[in-house]
């Protein structure tokens, strides 16, 4: 007799730096959504797909939520509720060492209206004492009902495993809806994209990050079994792109090389990636500029 099949959506929601991508990266096993220090380095919804034990859980990283001012701001906070509006599970992900603040209030004010089936997720508890984390779950609790409390910390992996065989005997019955071997729903153009954008993130500083986007212009497979991708950074400032390219071209030598590893690693192949920026100011109040990473245009 053939074990019977679960699968379902879990959806990451929680406020900006919460630790989403990281926890989503430590349940998937591999780099999926890009991780920085900075808030709001998500800009779209990434699905990491993985199997545990018979169930294929299927994890909707969300961009964090906060207050919109750009078109840009508003399609990213849209994304991320929209990501879990059709999820069998919302995981609630608050940092613990910042607690109960502005941003994560207004979060789980939102979805206490949307009357969701809510997991409390305590992230960075490696961070805290034990002694804090009641009182937090307590106060939360009093906001917005919740089936399970997990306290985890992403970073080392602690408590993680809990959280995915819970998952994994509490989503639905029902056959797999991606072949065993997918990982991630994400095409190899938008991931390369993106891990262009995460070097960008940890190798330049102050308002640079959230004033560039990368678009991938071709992603060409070779005879050789190789790929070559030429990808392109808007920048609003011409003294962003001064900064990005640096001094002799150093900077945007060091970005794409990081990329191109990380790139060939995930990919399993050579990569050869080609860097060009280019200063378009306005471009995250543009459509296509937004469609082209994957956002929703209208919000």
């Amino acid at each position: 007799m053939t074990e019977e099949t679960r699968c379902g959506f879990a959806a990451l929601v929680g406020a900006p730096n919460a630790g989403k991508s990281t926890l989503l990266n430590r349940m998937a096993g591999a780099k999926l959504s890009i991780v920085s220090p900075k808030a709001q380095t998500t800009r779209f919804r990434v699905l990491g797909i993985l199997i545990r034990h018979a169930t294929q859980i299927l994890i909707v990283d969300t961009p964090g939520i906060f207050r919109p001012k750009r078109k840009l701001d508003r399609a990213m906070v849209a994304a991320a509720w929209s990501g879990s509006e059709d999820a069998d599970v919302t995981l609630l992900l608050i940092d613990a060492k910042s607690g109960l603040d502005d941003a994560t209030t207004a979060v789980i004010e939102q979805l206490a209206k949307a009357g969701r089936r809510v997991w409390l997720v305590l992230n960075k508890t490696d961070l805290v004492t034990p002694q804090s984390l009641l009182p937090l779950t307590a106060a939360v609790a009093e906001m917005i009902p919740v089936e399970h409390v997990f306290m985890i910390s992403a970073r080392t992996g602690n408590g993680v495993d809990d959280l995915l065989d819970r998952l994994a005997e509490s989503l639905p019955l029902g056959p797999f809806l991606y072949p065993e071997d997918d990982m991630t729903d994400l095409p190899d153009r938008l991931l390369a994209a993106e891990l262009v954008r995460e070097q960008i993130f940890l190798q330049t500083h102050e308002e640079v990050p959230y004033g560039a986007t990368v678009e991938t212009e071709s992603f060409v497979e070779r005879p050789d079994g190789s790929v070559r991708i030429d990808v392109t950074v808007y920048v609003g400032r011409a003294s962003h792109k001064a900064i990005l390219i640096g001094e002799r071209g150093r900077r945007i030598r060091e970005i794409g090389l990081k990329a191109r590893l990380q790139l060939a690693d995930l990919l399993d192949r050579p990569c050869h990636l080609f860097l060009n920026v280019k200063e378009r100011a306005g471009w995250d109040e543009e459509r296509a500029r937004l469609r082209a990473i994957g956002l929703d245009d209208n919000a």
